[in-house]
């Protein structure tokens, strides 16, 4: 039988559209220090470091946490943040650890090597969802505003300047009929998250506790064959629906549940179609959902009330630790200005590089 995951302490930096100042160490030592105070469990009770980072900044990791008392803990250390956060779950999970601090690096913003063929695939996905579903441009476009209007509130957003629908449509076009501020654009920054089981957090912790109901991983391996000539297969849309379908099996629960939503919103496309995938609204009836509001305050689901990653940023390292210290604060309810109102389900979506989509299911205890 699987343990209970739960979230006990955050920390992050404000993402940035620039290059992190020198200073990288002073940074790690300063996020690990929030996750550990916010979680008031001291860093000799520590049992290993899980961290996601390129790998030339493995020595400023070291002297990072060296400056709040880990430099003796076991340090492991993973290419990206979304394996970083369902390899720890999975080890607390399983028994092979009690506490685990994950840090996320990203120094400096970095684009797709493959973006050219990115913007091709999405702008033919956009322009085919619009010709089955009659839907309109203006659809996409009002999700980049909504996800301005977030950041607005967010501090740490990269992209924090709101944008009337005008703006957005009138901006430059990069894939008819997504312009610029329709896609997620690289930031930089730090994040840390402090896991553990549940005998540790009633061990250490005094604060508020945040548990994983259930995570799913699914890979494109896992669904290769079951997707060929399926709906929208080129942008992942079948991969999304499993691992949905997974989470909701393990947890019990289903999408009508879910009150707050983080997910990996690379371009307002992929919002669209993850309303659907995640099975918030059926198939083809997302652009119903958007003009209705219901995908913000005062409507059934608040998603990416950060920002989301087309505001706050999207840093491999970190963006899924991101999701996690925003759902946890939603949860908590120490969201401020961005907080959903009563809290007590949350969804993380995320996707890895190698196209693994991981989700997770959160609630406070």
């Amino acid at each position: 039988m699987q343990r209970c995951v739960n979230v006990i302490g955050v920390g992050m930096s404000p993402f940035s559209s620039a290059a992190l100042s020198p200073d990288i160490v002073a940074l790690i030592g300063h996020t690990a220090r929030q996750a550990l105070v916010d979680a008031g469990v001291s860093a000799s009770s520590l049992g290993s470091v899980y961290a996601a980072a390129d790998v030339h900044h493995a020595a400023a990791l070291q002297r990072g946490l060296e400056q709040v008392g880990v430099g003796r803990v076991p340090l492991r250390h993973v290419g990206q943040g979304s394996d970083l956060f369902s390899e720890a779950c999975q080890a607390i999970a399983l028994g092979q650890a009690e506490s685990i601090l994950l840090l996320g690096l990203q120094s400096a913003p970095t684009l797709s090597a493959d973006m050219s063929g990115m913007l091709e695939r999405l702008g033919s996905t956009a322009r085919e969802y619009m010709t089955r579903y009659q839907a309109r441009r203006e659809t996409f476009a009002m999700i980049a505003v909504k996800a301005r209007q977030h950041a607005a509130l967010n501090p740490l957003a990269a992209f924090r300047q709101t944008l009337s629908l005008d703006q957005v449509l009138g901006a430059n076009m990069l894939a008819e009929p997504l312009t610029q501020p329709q896609f997620a654009w690289p930031a930089a920054g730090a994040a840390a998250l402090l896991l553990c089981s549940s005998e540790f957090a009633s061990r250490y912790c005094n604060g508020p506790v945040i548990r994983t109901l259930a995570q799913a991983c699914v890979s494109p391996v896992q669904v290769a064959g079951a997707t060929q000539g399926s709906t929208f297969a080129e942008v992942g849309y079948d991969i999304n629906v499993a691992a949905a379908r997974e989470l909701y099996e393990q947890a019990g629960r289903g999408p009508q549940e879910v009150e707050v939503c983080e997910l990996h919103d690379s371009s307002t496309l992929n919002e669209l179609l993850l309303y659907e995938a995640l099975g918030f609204c059926l198939e083809g009836s997302a652009e119903k959902l958007v003009e209705e509001g219901d995908n913000t305050y005062g409507g059934n689901l608040v998603v990416n009330p950060s920002g989301g990653l087309l505001s706050l940023g999207q840093a491999q390292s970190l963006s899924a630790l991101a999701q996690c210290i925003e759902l946890t604060h939603q949860l908590r309810g120490s969201a401020g200005r961005r907080q959903v109102a009563n809290a007590r389900i949350a969804l993380q979506h995320h996707v890895g590089a190698t196209g693994t989509v991981i989700t997770t299911l959160y609630q406070r205890s």
